[in-house]
């Protein structure tokens, strides 16, 4: 028997990828965003749903089924870290997250960020003291502590997925990927750049939606679990390789902008947990 999967935030960049690769891991899917996509329209799998999950009127009695498990991706202004959104909406997620469980969804997934953590110089895991440093990741952080707490005295599958830092080919992405990917189309030569020597855990658009996959497909294994490389790499290392991947006819600017005083110096994931999960999978 399939297990059957709602997934908020499905038209989203890391949505999409993720649709497509629960369903090659043979899940039934309920994909919701406030406009849908119709990159699946073919595919038997998925079930399309408009609605805004952050509205009080979205509820889950209005579905004939109530899903195994609930992955919650949706998320306002991710690349803007001081948006006013993050704590605006936080309890508007925490709201959903609440009435998911009390409608009888005993699995439930968040989506959360590296930056809970705040500054930090090498491994983190799930033991990793949090002293965000910016409004994205303390409305991360809240919602994590306030869904754990409300979880856990209800036998509800708590899960929390810690992304890093993600890259792809969306020309469209407000990452650094996307803005070079934008300099070259634009015919510019140079592309302005700090030293590029501060070290990041690099994980693919498509590797992270197979490891969110894998992660929300099973039960075993739960709690806050990092989807990473595990290694660390220098930020210049990484785009040079883009550039050379892409076949980009650009040149990175060393120096044009400092080291921001707030980046550490290198800071990645522990995929322990994402290892073993993906071991099984």
């Amino acid at each position: 028997m399939s297990k059957l999967i709602m997934v908020t935030g499905a038209n989203g960049y890391i949505g999409k990828h993720v649709i497509g690769s629960l369903s090659q891991l043979g899940a039934d899917i309920i994909a919701v965003d406030r406009v849908c996509s119709s990159a699946f329209s073919d595919n038997a799998r998925v079930r399309y749903v408009e609605g805004d999950v952050l509205s009080p009127e979205f509820n889950f009695e209005s579905f004939d089924i109530v899903p195994d498990a609930l992955l919650h991706l949706a998320w306002r202004n991710g690349f803007d870290h001081n948006a006013s959104s993050h704590l605006d909406d936080m309890p508007l997620h925490y709201a959903f997250m609440k009435r998911a469980i009390d409608s009888g969804v005993e699995h439930v997934c968040g989506m959360g960020t590296m930056h809970e953590v705040g500054y930090w110089e090498g491994a983190i895991d799930e033991n990793t003291p949090c002293d965000p440093q910016g409004l994205y990741g303390i409305g991360k952080n809240a919602l994590r502590q306030a869904f754990f707490s409300y979880a856990k005295d209800r036998g509800v599958i708590c899960q929390w997925i810690r992304g890093f830092y993600i890259y792809g080919d969306d020309i469209n992405s407000r990452s650094i990927f996307g803005k070079l990917l934008r300099a070259d189309a634009a015919s510019e030569s140079t592309f302005p750049f700090t030293s590029g020597k501060n070290k990041y855990d690099f994980i693919s658009v498509d590797d992270l939606a197979d490891q969110i996959a894998a992660v929300v497909m099973q039960d075993k294994i739960n709690g806050i679990i990092n989807c990473c490389s595990g290694v660390p790499v220098s930020l210049g290392d990484k785009i040079e390789s883009f550039i050379e991947e892409h076949h980009l006819d650009i040149r990175l600017d060393y120096g044009a902008y400092p080291d921001r005083p707030y980046d550490s110096p290198a800071v990645w994931g522990d995929a322990t947990k994402i290892n073993s999960i993906l071991e099984i999978s």
